[in-house]
């Protein structure tokens, strides 16, 4: 039987973001065991579809998750970001949707 989980890897990150907002990239592939090279694919598609925003500070960047933004299944347009956290243990700061 092939490995498969219910979870996404994008919604890993996006998990991992909202509770460890100044998490590097490198350090998070090491904690969720995919590459580098992903978490950083992964993390530059949630910013352009604007999920989440970076600051920086000093050297490294500080993420911000929106949580109030629709999850992008069809099926699941009517469900915010947000819930998805909750259920998965994680709470993001609010940001608004404009940010």
């Amino acid at each position: 039987m092939g490995k498969w989980t219910f979870i996404t890897n994008h919604a890993i990150v996006l998990s991992y973001l909202a509770k460890h907002p100044s998490i590097t990239a490198r350090q998070l592939a090491l904690e969720i065991g995919i590459t580098e090279r992903t978490v950083r694919t992964i993390i530059a598609e949630l910013e352009s579809e604007g999920y989440i925003v970076k600051a920086k500070e000093g050297r490294r960047v500080r993420y911000g998750v929106k949580a109030a933004l629709p999850l992008r299944h069809s099926t699941q347009l009517n469900k915010e970001v947000g819930q998805l956290l909750k259920l998965l243990g994680r709470r993001a700061k609010p940001i608004s949707k404009s940010s």
